[in-house]
């Protein structure tokens, strides 16, 4: 049976290809993006030119996520359209480049507060809604940056990431008991078929960067090129939609935690599997294993 899901960053990238390959495959899916009656119009009117053409229900909901009264509205919108969801895909990000001293704290506050802080504000809005009907998947899209690979000049991005990480890990425990499966799919660097490399920040204060031009000449580019080196180059973005089409299609209690998307094969996955393995060692040892797994409906 077809799901109503919401999709948070879902304009571009990763988000809307997901949206896309999810409405392809029977469901009802929200895009959700901000301002979508200003910057955002014209992929508004793309994702409704793409459901008229291909005949699927694929909406498009305003929500930013940073913010909470928006999250609330957005999940209201779903609900009150949809009268159901299903599954909540947090995909919204915000990538930042340059050298980790340039970033004032309070850049890196925002990089945080896009990152983790959106998917706490999302969650809130629609995790009352899916304990209540006890089932429901949330869905993280992660980086292989949290536990592989981690060239320089990306460390903002890549703590926000490590950080949302950990947080999905903790909500998979504390959601299993109202049947809500979590599972997060890790993307590796795909360096084309997204815009995080093109629509990324950079540090405002420029007063350090000469002195880290002259020892680090040109690294910024040295490593996005290195990156798309190592991917193969019939390795399209589209694979992450791939993915998460096949474990929204899977049924409750069957899903993987972790799902990698890594062409480059930077070591993630690996470490990844040791973690995961441990996490769930040590839950069993203190007798909690029944949060490995989401319950079933009592009702």
């Amino acid at each position: 049976m077809g799901k109503t899901i919401v999709i948070t960053g879902a304009g571009s990238g990763f988000g809307a290809l997901a949206a896309r390959a999810l409405a392809d495959a029977g469901h009802t899916v929200y895009a959700a993006m901000r301002d979508t009656a200003g910057r955002n119009a014209s992929r508004v009117a793309e994702a409704e030119a793409y459901a008229a053409e291909h005949q699927v229900d694929l909406r498009t909901v305003e929500l930013d996520v940073l913010s909470q009264e928006s999250a609330d509205a957005a999940v209201a919108t779903v609900l009150s359209g949809a009268g159901a969801l299903d599954v909540v895909v947090h995909n919204a990000g915000h990538m930042v480049t340059g050298p980790t001293e340039a970033f004032t704290p309070e850049e890196l506050a925002a990089v945080y507060d896009t990152n983790v802080l959106g998917t706490q504000r999302v969650n809130r809005a629609a995790l009352p809604h899916l304990r209540a009907q006890e089932h429901g998947l949330v869905l993280w899209i992660g980086s292989t940056s949290t536990r592989g690979g981690t060239p320089p000049y990306l460390a903002p991005y890549f703590a926000a990431k490590a950080a949302m990480d950990a947080l999905a890990v903790s909500y998979a425990a504390e959601l299993a008991r109202f049947g809500i499966e979590t599972t997060i799919v890790v993307p590796g660097a795909f360096t084309s078929g997204t815009n995080h490399f093109a629509t990324g920040g950079h540090p405002a204060e420029q007063a350090v960067l000469p002195a880290y031009e002259e020892r680090y000449a040109g690294l910024m580019d040295q490593v996005a090129q290195r990156l798309a080196a190592l991917a193969p180059a019939d390795a399209p973005a589209s694979l992450v939609a791939d993915a998460i089409v096949e474990v929204v299609d899977t049924p409750l209690g069957g899903r993987p935690f972790r799902v990698h998307v890594d062409p480059a094969n930077d070591g993630s996955e690996e470490v990844s599997r040791v973690a995961d393995r441990i996490r769930a060692e040590f839950l069993t040892r203190i007798g909690m294993d029944d949060l490995l797994a989401p319950h079933r409906a009592t009702a």
